[in-house]
């Protein structure tokens, strides 16, 4: 039987998955969180096999974050994430935390299963679209944004200024401005807003 936690602040969704896998033979819901917090505390509970968690919440703590912190637990259950986002700084966040595989929630149903049955196995579970975008990053590694670029280009699309970046992010001013240096760079542009823009049309960073 695969023991599930579902981690999601919208009740309706938590409905809906609950309802799903209660048809399933070998498949339970055991435990259900709506903050970020919670799923990591209840993934911690020994009851939990796998995690279903979003990687947007209401609280501080992001499911990202949520994510590494609930791998890092003896014997950790594994995480299947389920999001509306697909940009390369959510699904690398996800992936480099620990995640087990990377769905949206516009995936049909079997597909979902399937997922979860192949993540509470160990093996890698990844939507079609989001292992087509990790091939690309595989293939021209020189053009793709770090993960640390994301992040820093998210914060710049935030409005966040260069010292406030790296307080953010613990990094000197010296570092951010080499980072924005780097993403100038590889997206071809000279200005904060033409990256800014340019990340957004090529599904790095969030639109807003």
């Amino acid at each position: 039987m695969i023991r599930l936690l579902l981690a999601d602040d919208h009740p309706v969704v938590r409905a809906g998955l609950r309802a799903l896998f209660s048809a399933e033979p070998d498949m339970e819901v055991t435990a259900e969180a709506q903050t970020a917090e919670e799923a990591v505390a209840a993934a911690a509970s020994g009851s939990v096999d796998l995690v279903l968690m979003d990687l947007q919440f209401g609280g501080e703590l992001h499911g990202a974050e949520a994510t590494r912190r609930v791998r890092s637990q003896p014997g950790a259950p594994r995480v299947l994430v389920l999001t509306n986002y697909d940009t390369d700084a959510d699904i690398l966040g996800a992936i480099e935390a620990g995640a087990s595989g990377y769905l949206l929630k516009d995936a049909p149903p079997s597909e979902l299963i399937a997922a979860v049955r192949a993540a509470a196995a160990g093996e890698s579970a990844l939507a079609p679209a989001v292992a087509s975008r990790l091939d690309t990053r595989t293939r021209a590694p020189e053009t793709q944004l770090t993960l640390r670029e994301a992040e820093v280009l998210g914060l710049v699309a935030a409005g966040r200024s260069n010292r406030e970046i790296g307080q953010d992010l613990f990094l000197s001013e010296a570092t951010v401005k080499s980072h924005l240096v780097h993403i100038f760079t590889k997206l071809g542009v000279t200005s904060r807003t033409a990256a800014v823009a340019k990340a957004r049309a090529l599904g790095t960073i969030r639109k807003a």
